[in-house]
């Protein structure tokens, strides 16, 4: 689930790392969640995939130097920059972390980065060892100390034969943290606790009483939650349905398993918030077999 944001403008920055093709899945799904897309592409990163790509899900014309964009008087890194409601760099490489670090401008993503006063956000995707490497982390604290936020990349089977972390998020990671930056923050400080989904009651090894609970309600107002700042734990009773990002999950079974994680989750206290809410949207099986 994403919430609409029709009118907001994101400027997305494409760098040359070899998930380039995942940024062109990212643009689709920003644009069904109601954002308008302008892409810039870094000239190396054209090499992996051709900007008509990326103007053939956006629509737009795609910048891919100082003087791509064509329309009269225009400069492209300036517009694209002062346009924005956002800047995201997805997928980011370890080099234009480090340009960006140094305030370095020498191509089309570089210059946009040091002349935009939006928020920005990079998607690191690279080699285990070039993520992990002092230099990285230390631009990566320079950005961080400057506003602009890092998301931290998965870990798992790269594609360079390595294991570790350096994984392009899961592009719904991505849409939740870009929907944070532009979604009112009115829940920071608040625990939210939602319960979702039907129970399960055992008759015998094989058979169950439930309901035909799909679960969704509990789950989208978990998702709006977090994305409004809350610090969110989703109780869930079996469904078929993906974790919302930035939610904590506990899955349970039957009805007493509920009320006990309910009860126990209610009595922990939080450092990071100061009032907490339940909203109680499962459906609960209100008859157990004997």
């Amino acid at each position: 689930m994403s919430v609409m944001h029709g009118g907001k403008k994101i400027t997305l920055c494409v760098t040359a790392s070899i998930a380039v093709y995942k940024a062109a899945e990212l643009v689709r799904e920003l644009e069904r969640a109601g954002y308008e897309v302008s892409v810039a592409m870094s000239p190396r990163a054209t090499e992996f995939v051709a900007p008509l790509t990326f103007e053939t899900l956006s629509h737009r014309k795609v910048a891919t130097d100082f003087f791509s964009l064509g329309d009269a008087g225009a400069i492209p890194h300036i517009a694209l920059a002062d346009s924005a409601d956002l800047v995201l760099v997805a997928p980011a490489t370890a080099d234009i972390m480090a340009k960006a670090a140094a305030g370095l401008a020498d191509e089309i993503v570089s210059a946009i980065l040091l002349a935009t006063k939006a928020p920005v956000i990079f998607v690191p995707a690279m080699n285990v060892n070039m993520w992990e490497h002092p230099a990285t982390q230390a631009n990566i604290r320079t950005l961080g100390n400057r506003g602009m936020r890092v998301l931290d990349p998965d870990s798992g089977d790269l594609i360079c034969g390595w294991q570790g972390t350096g994984r392009f998020p899961e592009i719904a990671a991505i849409v939740a943290a870009v929907d944070a930056l532009q979604t009112e923050q009115d829940l920071k400080g608040v625990r939210v606790i939602v319960t979702a989904g039907p129970t399960q009651e055992a008759i015998d090894p094989v058979r169950f009483v439930t309901n035909r609970s799909t679960g969704k309600m509990g789950y989208a107002l978990a998702d709006v939650a977090a994305r409004r700042g809350a610090e969110v734990l989703l109780i869930s009773g079996p469904t078929q349905l993906p974790s919302p990002a930035g939610v904590s999950v506990a899955h349970v079974s039957t009805a007493e398993e509920m009320h006990k994680t309910v009860f126990a989750a209610s009595q922990k206290s939080s450092a990071n918030a100061q009032r907490q809410v339940i909203v109680i949207a499962a459906a609960v099986t209100d008859h157990r077999p004997t």
